[in-house]
């Protein structure tokens, strides 16, 4: 058997994560936007807290192999010197909107279509192909000369990373806080995963946060460790689910030739993950739209999200985990922004009013305030 070139062994970690986080998720509902809707409709922030464990499990394992010196994530579009506030702001609330219009996010569409959910597949071409055309083609003119044109360059503080900001604001080296800022913000947000009722009682909830924030580590880990070749260097990225899906629909369309690399096969083991799941609980089952006007707001939808998920420079796991996990200044504006845009949206399909939509949305958003 003839050893495999770094690329392939890259590729085939995407593959192996892939298939982890489709099962996962699948077995556990592990989504994105249920965890908005749970939230926004019920109260109930169990989701949301399972979202928030793989965040902080994440940032927790990026951070210790960066200050070991092994995980190259200073070299990842996350912590670039060109700060994207107003793509992450934008983009992040479109995503958002869009991910209500089609009722579930980039990565839940994958999971979704392992189950043999035909709407899903409709969703993927859309978003796959849009998030191509922004990030390369005739959508991304928006993106580059409206968007693009206001970033801020922060060459001259090392980057856009929380600890890059700090340090230029209190004089301090940025070195000495990368592992304390992670341990600040993912203590934070483990407390509040355990507060109250939080995971306490909810084993599978507790199990896909671990899986997924550990699986995020794993592709920095794959990418930036196993990638380090200098012959055959890996870009350093980890899950992702906007472009890589446009990415895999065009390695399908010009396959002789092509070359797989950790994004695309992070996508076809992700459905694969999740069909695996639903043939073993036995939920493989076709759907379709109901109607014209359900096909209609899932166009829509998907079309917000592969525009946006670019614009944003990532997805609800690719900014909401992994750029999260790298402590970019950006990440939270987007998460926050898919956020806003996902509530406005779910308020949206409940009133059918945009207006009435967001006057709801910023309301509870003072309220908690």
């Amino acid at each position: 058997m003839a050893e495999l070139t770094t690329g392939q062994l890259v590729a085939l970690s995407g593959l192996v994560l892939g298939v982890i986080v489709g099962w996962v998720a699948r077995w556990a509902r592990f989504c994105t936007f249920g965890a908005v809707e749970d939230m926004v409709l019920t109260g109930n922030l169990r989701r949301l807290k399972s979202w928030a464990l793989a965040i902080a499990v994440a940032m927790l394992g990026v951070q210790l192999m960066h200050v070991m010196g092994i995980a190259r994530i200073d070299e990842t579009f996350y912590l670039g010197p060109n700060f994207h506030w107003a793509g992450a702001i934008v983009g992040g609330f479109l995503f958002g909107l869009g991910m209500a219009l089609v009722g579930t996010c980039g990565f839940g569409t994958l999971v979704r279509m392992g189950g043999g959910d035909l709407k899903a597949v409709v969703t993927f071409l859309v978003m796959g192909l849009t998030a191509y055309m922004t990030a390369g083609g005739i959508t991304g003119y928006a993106r580059r000369f409206v968007l693009d044109a206001v970033d801020i360059d922060l060459t001259n503080i090392g980057g856009q990373g929380l600890p890059h900001l700090a340090a230029a604001l209190f004089g301090m080296d940025a070195q000495d806080l990368w592992m304390p800022m992670a341990l600040v913000f993912a203590g934070l947000l483990l407390a509040w995963c355990f507060s109250g009722d939080g995971l306490k009682g909810n084993p599978r909830d507790l199990i896909a946060g671990l899986v997924i924030g550990l699986a995020v580590a794993g592709g920095f880990a794959a990418t930036g460790i196993l990638g380090n070749d200098p012959f055959e260097t890996a870009p350093v990225r980890s899950l992702s689910y906007v472009t890589p899906p446009g990415r895999a629909i065009i390695y399908l369309v010009t396959f002789v030739g092509a070359t797989i690399n950790f994004s695309i096969a992070l996508v076809f083991g992700t459905i694969a993950g999740s069909f695996a799941a639903a043939l073993w609980n036995a939920e493989l089952r076709m759907e379709a739209y109901d109607d014209a006007r359900e096909m209609r707001r899932h166009l829509l939808g998907a079309f917000m999200m592969g525009f946006g998920g670019v614009v944003a420079y990532g997805c609800t796991i690719g900014q909401g985990i992994s750029g999260m996990a790298t402590l970019s200044a950006a990440a939270p504006l987007a998460l926050g922004s898919i956020l806003i845009g996902a509530t406005g949206g779910l308020y949206y399909l409940l009133t059918g009013s945009l207006k009435d939509a967001f006057d709801l949305t910023f309301r509870r958003i003072w309220q908690r305030a």
